[in-house]
C-alpha cells in the first residue's frame, strides 16, 4: 500500500475548503432569498446576464413593473422580475416600495377630488410624489397623453433664482456714488408651478405645470386677456336654433409662476341667442384657491340652475367660500343663513356726491 505524502493531502484538503467557499458563495448569490421589492421608474431598462462591459441581453423591464432585489454590485442590482427571468440591472432605473406606496396613497387620497380642468402633456414626463424636480417619481407619462388637473402647488426650481428687482437711482447721481446703493436685496428663489394630475391609468401625481397644455375651448381662450387660465367648467347649455351652446366659467390668474394664491379673478360667459355670441355676464377680482366646485341646485321659483362655490383666501392665510348662481344672463351672490351682503359703493355714486359737494362749496362762496 503506498502511502500519499502529507504535503499533497494538506493541498488537497485547502483546494476543496476553497471550492467550498465558492459554491456556497455562489449559491448565496444565485439563490432566491429576496433582498427587498423594487419597481421600474426608467421608461425601459436591458437586464444583464453579468456586470461587465461586455454582457448578454438577458431580458428588458418596463416602466412601473415590479421586480425582487436578489443581490447588490456597486451600481447594480441582480433581480427577479414576475415572470422569473433574472438579471443585473442599474440602480438609477429602480425606485424602492416606499415611492410606490406614496403613489398609492395619493391616489386613494386624490380619488374623488373635482377635475379644474383636463389637459395634455408636451412631451415625455414624470409622475413625481410630490412637487419639485428633484423629488421621487414612478411612473412616466407619454407625450400627448390625457390628464386630469386636480390641484395646484409651488415647488423652488433647484440652481435657479429670480432675478432680484433693481433699486430706483435718483436722476443725476450715478449708481454707486451712495454706499447704500450697495446694500442691493439678495435674489430670490425662483418657483415653479405644479399640478396634482390623474392620468389615464388612474394614477394620481405631481407634473410640472409647464409640461401641461390645458385643453380650454376656444370660446374660452379667445376671451382670455393675456391671463393665464387656471381652471374653466361648464356651468350648462342654452337651446340656440338646432344646437345646444355651453355656457362657461373660467378662472385665471397672472400669466406668471410662483404667485401665493392660485387665481385672482373668475369670469361668467354666456351665450345671446339674439345676436349668437359670448358675452362676458359677470368678473370678480379675488384672492382664490383651488378646488372650485359647480353644480345644479334648486332655488325655488327660479328653478334648478348651475351653481358654483369658490374659496377666497384673505391677507391672513383664512380661507372661506362664496357661492354663486347663474339665471342666465345674470349672475347673483347666493349668501348663507345670517351672511348679509356687502354693500358696495359705485364709481358714478362717489362722482356725484363729489360733484354735489363742490356745487354746495361754490354756492356757499358766492352767499359770501
Amino acid at each position: 500500500m503506498k502511502f500519499i505524502p502529507t504535503l499533497l493531502l494538506r493541498s488537497a484538503a485547502v483546494a476543496f475548503c476553497v471550492a467550498a467557499t465558492i459554491l456556497l458563495a455562489g449559491c448565496r448569490r444565485g439563490g432566491g432569498r429576496v433582498l427587498e421589492i423594487a419597481y421600474v421608474s426608467g421608461v425601459q431598462a436591458n437586464l444583464r446576464d453579468h456586470v461587465a462591459a461586455v454582457y448578454e441581453k438577458a431580458g428588458v423591464v418596463k416602466n412601473g413593473e415590479r421586480v425582487e432585489v436578489l443581490d447588490r454590485d456597486r451600481r447594480f442590482v441582480r433581480v427577479r422580475t414576475a415572470t422569473g427571468v433574472t438579471g443585473w440591472v442599474e440602480q438609477r432605473y429602480l425606485v424602492s416600495q416606499d415611492v410606490y406606496d406614496r403613489i398609492q396613497k395619493l391616489t386613494a387620497d386624490n380619488q374623488n377630488d373635482p377635475v379644474q380642468a383636463k389637459g395634455a402633456t408636451r412631451n415625455d414626463t414624470n409622475l413625481h410624489v410630490e412637487p419639485g424636480r428633484d423629488t421621487e417619481h414612478l411612473y412616466q407619462i407619454s407625450s400627448g397623453e390625457k390628464l386630469l388637473l386636480l390641484k395646484r402647488g409651488t415647488a423652488e426650481k433647484g440652481g435657479a433664482v429670480a432675478p432680484a428687482p433693481r433699486p430706483a437711482t435718483p436722476a443725476g447721481n450715478p449708481p454707486n456714488s451712495n454706499p447704500q446703493n450697495n446694500d442691493r436685496k439678495q435674489p430670490e428663489p425662483a418657483i415653479e408651478d405644479w399640478w396634482l394630475v390623474r392620468d389615464s391609468h388612474d394614477r394620481v401625481g405631481w407634473v410640472l405645470a409647464r409640461m401641461i397644455d390645458l385643453d380650454v375651448p376656444l370660446d374660452v381662450a379667445q376671451y382670455a386677456e393675456g391671463q393665464r387660465i387656471v381652471a374653466f367648467f361648464v356651468l350648462n347649455q342654452v337651446q340656440d336654433g338646432d344646437k345646444k351652446v355651453a355656457q362657461y366659467l373660467s378662472v385665471v390668474t397672472e400669466p406668471k409662476d410662483g404667485l401665493p394664491f392660485d387665481f385672482n379673478q373668475i369670469r361668467v360667459f354666456t351665450w345671446n341667442v339674439k345676436r349668437h355670441r359670448y358675452e362676458t355676464a359677470y368678473r370678480e377680482r379675488m384672492e382664490g384657491v383651488l378646488p372650485v366646485t359647480v353644480a345644479q341646485e334648486n332655488f325655488d321659483k327660479e328653478g334648478v340652475l348651475p351653481a358654483f362655490t369658490i374659496r377666497v383666501q384673505d391677507d391672513k392665510g383664512t380661507v372661506s367660500e362664496r357661492k354663486y348662481k347663474l339665471n342666465t344672463p345674470i349672475v347673483r351672490r347666493v349668501y348663507a343663513p345670517g351672511e348679509e351682503p356687502v354693500r358696495t359703493v359705485s364709481r358714478k355714486a362717489v362722482s356725484r356726491k363729489t360733484v354735489s359737494k363742490k356745487a354746495v362749496g361754490r354756492k356757499a362762496k358766492r352767499k359770501r
